[in-house]
């Protein structure tokens, strides 16, 4: 087909020497003509797939007179539902799904109706003051410039899911008009998801465009490539520092926290202003006052009442944050302490004690607490989505945040300072609950001194006198309990939080869908290669037609058209894509840079590592595991800038403190050469060392590393202005984008002045007639003008 083009394209050159206008117009013809014969190869073009399920979900057992009822309302809705699009002027038809109870209905957009919904976008783009999109509004246009695939889905997808207000059509999936519809899904473009993944695998980031994300996924996606590309191209500059320090630097370097202060203030307001250039070079800033309302919002409800909603929720974040920090701080007493001390019966096991009790209480908190924040953000009754996906983002990451900080919060400013005394808390509880707890065991006839026997002597089967006390199952000196204190936990910690944990996402983002995939193809019968699930038997074929009537069902598909509905079923099966998690993902990871990573100085070139990973695996699960993402109109990342201003703000208050408590005396800078010192020795000596109670010292030592963090915060305010306002002249005053959006905006006046003039007939010039007339009386007053004379008089007078 490519050949044949090159030939016609060769022809029409010769043809428009040779023989004139006749012969070009035949030859456009025979293009149309190996245009069509391309398009007759290939699949039908469809823009939206609408999920239909025929029973409603969470039915497990039903009458005869329920499936009855039910299937009556299906082909209600069903019905209902095609004929609200094709009276729309789309095209729609139904396939059978994946199973027997769904239905696949496969929707198209012409080229008319297309060209109605770019114009009425770019009205409402003028309307709302929006840049004029580069999109075309004319049919003639369409074809000469035609649509980006995002755009099209984007403008399609609104169509249906919009409320008739907006000038929609109302088709709403799981709302209670249309309680039947699932989803409205859009299907991949396989050929650029493989020559994408390619890219990302075979050259560097910089070589994938991101304008060809942008109309491949729309806006949203593309805006968070472009931040993850960015961020990873900053963190080479911490990396390299990190790890100059860490071979010739001292361990909580001041100088190391103070550039590592001063490169995350530079990032996050360079950031902010990269967004205000993108939303000027897409055409998108300001675009969430074109916004379609949401399907749930109640208008008439009164600002006092909205803003009681959203403040009403901070009650229950407090309630789970502290039942969140009383598990986190009880499971670190438990591992830090209990299970160091703990030497009796079973201590290897033990020690996986606090890993399970994480795994089984953490994950339910945290499900548990984002299902009530998403029933309260539904509840503060946000117009746009926009505004709805930013108030649950805020208060997901609350949450978020402290489960990822909080043990190394712990570590740092309660194991270190106050390992000792809290170590000498746990034996006294513990010495005063073991008893009890052996009375307990000796009721369940469970002797535990059958599990103590003499080392060396004794004879076969002998075992030790008397009954088993707190001291045979925790460590009762002291000296020796404090020798069990770890002084690396903080890196250990770190290294955990940084390396590991991110090995283990990536599995589970990339690896774990394959065995999901895997196993449930194994349970439905099906084969699995290569990512796809190819069934055993042909999908569609209808188990309640039997003999002549099913092979007839055969004969009339194609073999093109089995594939095609093969490959639409496959991707219904897949989960939807949300840039919710990814980019919850990386302001962590920021967080850890920029909160903690002066304790491992290395931790930014591990981050830098899995971000070269992390860019190519995300890329490979929306291509790959994930359904294609719905193009969404934005300018900005959203809470995620607000996330990193407060994360940034919160590492001048750690970063001070973390090197105000543990940075080695001046004595000893000298002498050291390792790296991993010993913090508790530091420790010790810095809160001991002047030989007054210990207690009173590390006290005092916190209040003065309290002062340290005001005195930084204050210090972070004016650093951020500062840059702030240098980054404002040097990358956006006099930028093409400025001077882009200046332009814009008056060429937006202009046209509506011009359309004012075309609607009035034009512009009457003013007459003498419209001024009024000035009396007689006062024409030589107009007439003679002294101050020529004045001047003159004021030269003689000098």
């Amino acid at each position: 087909m490519f050949k044949c083009s090159i030939i016609v394209v060769f022809f029409i050159g010769f043809v428009r020497r040779r023989a004139g206008q006749t012969c070009v117009h035949l030859a456009h013809c025979l293009v149309r003509l190996l245009r069509f014969i391309s398009v007759a190869n290939m699949p039908p073009h469809v823009d939206l797939v609408v999920v239909f399920r025929v029973t409603p979900p969470k039915v497990t057992s039903l009458s005869k007179e329920q499936l009855r009822q039910n299937a009556l309302k299906a082909e209600r809705q069903y019905t209902a539902l095609i004929d609200t699009l094709n009276r729309a002027g789309l095209k729609a038809v139904g396939k059978s799904g994946e199973n027997q109870d769904q239905l696949l209905i496969l929707v198209t957009c012409p080229q008319n109706v297309l060209s109605r919904l770019v114009h009425c976008e770019r009205y409402s783009d003028f309307l709302y003051g929006l840049p004029m999109s580069k999109l075309p509004s004319v049919e003639e246009d369409l074809d000469a410039a035609p649509l980006s695939p995002a755009d099209r889905i984007r403008l399609v997808h609104t169509f249906i899911t919009s409320t008739p207000p907006d000038g929609g059509l109302g088709i709403i999936p799981k709302c209670k008009e249309w309680d039947l519809v699932e989803s409205v899904m859009a299907l991949h473009d396989h050929d650029f998801n493989e020559h994408w993944i390619r890219l990302w695998t075979r050259h560097r980031i910089a070589s994938v465009q991101l304008d060809k994300i942008r109309d491949q996924f729309g806006d949203s996606v593309a805006l968070y490539f472009f931040f993850l590309t960015a961020y990873t191209r900053a963190l080479i500059f911490p990396a390299v520092l990190g790890l100059v320090f860490y071979f010739f630097g001292t361990p909580y370097s001041a100088l190391y926290s103070s550039l590592l202060l001063v490169w995350s203030v530079v990032f996050v307001e360079w950031w902010a202003l990269q967004e205000r250039i993108l939303s000027v070079r897409w055409c998108t800033r300001g675009s969430f006052r074109v916004e379609k309302r949401r399907a749930d919002y109640r208008p008439g409800l009164p600002w006092w009442k909205k803003e009681f909603r959203r403040v009403a929720s901070i009650p229950i974040i407090i309630l789970f944050a502290s039942v969140l920090a009383v598990i986190l701080t009880g499971i670190f007493v438990l591992e830090a302490f209990v299970t160091q001390l703990y030497k009796g019966p079973g201590h290897q096991i033990i020690s996986f004690t606090p890993t399970i009790l994480f795994m089984a209480l953490v994950p339910k908190v945290m499900a548990s607490y984002k299902l009530h924040a998403r029933r309260f953000t539904d509840w503060e009754n946000h117009a746009h989505q926009s505004s709805h996906s930013n108030s649950l983002a805020i208060k997901v990451f609350t949450l978020s945040a402290m489960n990822a900080y909080l043990g190394l919060a712990l570590s740092a400013f309660v194991y270190v300072p106050f390992g000792e005394s809290v170590m000498h808390f746990v034996q006294r509880y513990i010495f005063s609950g073991s008893r009890h707890a052996a009375i307990i065991l000796e009721r369940f006839s469970i002797n535990l001194n059958d599990t103590i026997k003499v080392g060396s002597g004794g004879g076969r089967g002998e075992k030790v006198a008397g009954k088993v006390t707190a001291l045979n199952l925790f460590e009762a000196d002291r000296e020796n309990a404090r020798q069990k204190l770890n002084p690396s936990r903080l890196q250990e910690q770190m290294f955990a939080f940084i390396v590991t944990n991110q090995v283990v996402d990536n599995f589970m983002e990339i690896g774990m869908p394959y065995v999901l995939r895997a196993v449930d193809s194994f349970r439905n019968g099906k084969s699995f290669r290569n990512g796809k699930a190819k069934k055993k038997r042909v999908a569609f074929d209808d188990d309640s037609v039997h003999g002549q009537n099913q092979g007839q069902v055969q004969e009339k598909r194609t073999k093109e058209e089995r594939e095609f509905l093969e490959i639409v079923r496959s991707e219904v099966t897949r989960p939807e894509y949300d840039v919710f998690e990814d980019y919850g993902e990386m302001v962590t990871q920021f967080g850890y840079i920029a909160l903690w990573s002066t304790i491992w100085s290395l931790a930014p070139l591990m981050a830098l590592l899995n971000n070269y990973i992390e860019a190519r695996s995300d890329a490979f699960k929306i291509a790959t595991h994930a359904r294609r993402p719905i193009p969404v109109r934005t300018d900005t990342i959203g809470p995620w800038l607000e996330s990193l201003s407060f994360l940034t703000w919160l590492s001048a208050l750690t970063n001070s403190a973390l090197v105000y408590l543990f940075r080695p005396p001046d004595d000893e800078l000298s002498t050291q050469v390792d790296v991993d010192v010993d913090i508790g020795l530091h420790a010790h000596r810095h809160h001991h060392g002047h030989g007054r109670n210990g207690s009173a010292a590390t006290k005092e030592l916190l209040g003065q590393a309290l002062l340290v963090a005001l005195f930084a915060s204050h210090g972070y305010l004016l650093l951020r202005t500062i840059v702030r306002r240098i980054l404002e002249l040097a990358i956006w005053r006099g930028s093409e984008e400025a001077k882009e959006a200046e332009r814009v905006n008056k060429e937006m006046k202009e046209k509506y002045l011009k359309q004012c003039t075309s609607l009035t007939g034009g512009t009457k010039p003013v007459t003498v007639d419209a001024v009024p007339r000035v009396g007689d009386d006062w024409e030589v007053f107009w007439a003679v003008d002294e101050g020529v004379e004045e001047i003159q008089r004021l030269v003689k007078d000098v």
